[in-house]
């Protein structure tokens, strides 16, 4: 649940800010902030003699902390989180949020973009040191903010309800649902390629595969978070079969198969020189990169944080930058470019190539379909069920290719991300020096900042159609914004309460904090 904000002029009588070891995470109205009276053994949080929270004496030790007309209230009250993730944790913990089945969707798409095999692994590179970039400039926010809304708390500080609540649009309308699609489609891609060919008679038993999956699933994770746990299980060491399989079978290649280097040669021939399509580029990359951003949600776990993120993330990152360039740099033993261009389901070629055997590609299809399986069950299983299902539908309606449904998700995600790092400058200019526990060095978080400019303007003038459709699913939120949070209108709230007790009624079920 995200923390109830309310927006505060400036006052003169408002407390110097403090940093607290969490927070509550409210914002009061303008007055002068009262956070001492006690009435009751109660502590009352009052602006100007109105009551807002009431706290059990004893969980006190408030604080609070301007930024710009805004103030946040922090506390060091509840119960503070178990610092027991040191350095291996940390970096384990990172490579399994960004380690996942996009190495198997994205090398084809970075490929078409960059023109060269030399460029599709300076790509890779280059978005492996962009993410470093991001995360250290996440970690800065992380610590200053520690709040448990992430961009949406980030945003809503600096530029308001509107810019935050579209951030948390993105995320619930754009990038999730849009990636469970794209992994439908590439765990269909691998459960029918073996048997059927795509190339020849279309993918339209890709599409049934793939809602199948996604109806299974949101089913799945309805039904039973024990048996999605299960799944989850099982997917993750199909996951890391698959990859040290592909990554085993190119150094072989290398070292004892002639002719597998030939692909090297000429290796910038026809490399790319149009900003728009290495942007395009960088989106496949990245979209393998995905879940970079997810450390600040391990922040209060970690042991001294301030030494341990920045030293989990080197390591992490660069783990992943040689895993993702062994298994392309595999691929390519076998595979020219233009064949990897061609090939649906790369993974299958790439081992029945290698090994002259039919039933290998058999064996990687069932791995990297497992694969697939798990990277969707977890999407499912951190969002709505049916709304995130029926959202994913709507993106196999709009195209069943997944780096054209890359291109729609990727200008929506990076112009947050932009947005929140744009936030990161404000508070440089809101707050003191000596309140920062971490600072990121001013130039890389410049270089993030224009580097995310470059990913959603340039596609704009060489893509203009995939990009206008993602800011147009993306401006869809402004209208909800004013009609459901700005000015709540009375009637669809009342339907919504109807709605919501007839849910209750029917299948017996109630608020969990008044059934706890």
């Amino acid at each position: 649940m995200l923390p109830s904000e309310k927006h505060a002029e400036n006052d003169s009588n408002i407390p110097s800010s403090k940093l607290g070891t969490d927070n509550f995470g409210t914002v009061l109205k303008s007055g002068t902030i009262k956070p001492s009276e006690k009435e009751d053994g109660i502590l009352l949080l009052s602006v100007d003699n109105t009551v807002l929270q009431k706290k059990e004496k004893g969980l006190s030790n408030e604080s609070c902390r301007k930024i710009g007309k805004k103030v946040v209230l922090e506390t060091d009250e509840g119960t503070a989180m178990n610092r027991s993730v040191g350095l291996i944790s940390g970096v384990g913990i990172i490579l399994g949020c960004i380690i996942g089945s996009g190495i198997f969707i994205s090398p084809a798409g970075v490929q078409r973009e960059a023109g060269s095999l030399g460029m599709s692994l300076v790509t890779w590179v280059l978005a492996g040191i962009f993410v470093i970039f991001g995360s250290y400039c996440y970690i800065e926010l992380g610590l200053l903010l520690r709040e448990s809304g992430g961009d949406y708390s980030y945003i809503f500080y600096a530029f308001g309800s509107l810019a935050s609540f579209l951030r948390l649009w993105v995320e619930a309308v754009v990038v999730r649902p849009g990636t469970e699609a794209i992994v439908a489609l590439t765990f269909g891609t691998y459960v029918v390629a073996p048997f059927y060919d795509i190339e020849i008679n279309g993918s339209a038993p890709v599409l049934i595969v793939a809602a199948l999956m996604i109806l299974f699933q949101t089913a799945l994770n309805c039904l039973s978070i024990k048996g999605s746990l299960a799944v989850n299980n099982v997917c993750t060491i199909a996951k890391l079969s698959a990859l040290v399989g592909v990554i085993f079978l190119g150094i072989y290649a290398l070292l004892f198969i002639d002719g597998s280097t030939k692909s090297f040669e000429n290796a910038f021939e026809n490399t790319t020189t149009d900003p728009g399509t290495i942007a395009r580029a960088f989106y496949s990359a990245l979209f393998a990169y995905q879940g970079w951003n997810y450390l600040n949600f391990i922040v209060e776990e970690v042991r001294n944080p301030v030494k341990t993120l920045p030293r989990a993330i080197i390591i992490s990152s660069f783990a992943v930058i040689v895993v993702y360039l062994l298994v392309n740099v595999a691929f390519y033993t076998a595979l020219t470019p233009d064949r990897l261009l061609k090939s649906p389901a790369a993974a299958i070629d790439f081992v029945q190539i290698l090994t002259g055997w039919s039933g290998s590609g058999i064996i990687v299809s069932i791995l990297v379909a497992v694969s697939c399986f798990g990277s969707g069950n977890g999407v499912i299983f951190t969002s709505s069920r049916l709304f995130f299902g029926l959202l994913s539908m709507m993106f196999l309606a709009l195209s069943d290719n997944a780096i054209k449904i890359i291109n729609y998700i990727a200008i929506s995600y990076w112009l947050a991300i932009g947005t929140a790092i744009g936030a990161l400058f404000y508070y440089r200019f809101k707050i003191p020096r000596e309140e920062y526990p971490f600072r990121v060095a001013l130039p890389i978080a410049i270089i993030f900042f224009f580097g995310c400019a470059f990913l959603v303007i340039f596609p704009l003038y060489s893509n203009t159609v995939d990009a206008l459709i993602g800011l147009g699913i993306l401006a869809t939120g402004i209208p909800v914004y004013f009609i459901f949070v700005r000015y709540r209108i009375k009637f669809l709230d009342n339907t919504a309460d109807c709605l919501t007790k007839l849910v209750q009624v029917l299948f017996l079920v109630g608020d969990e904090t008044v059934i706890s």
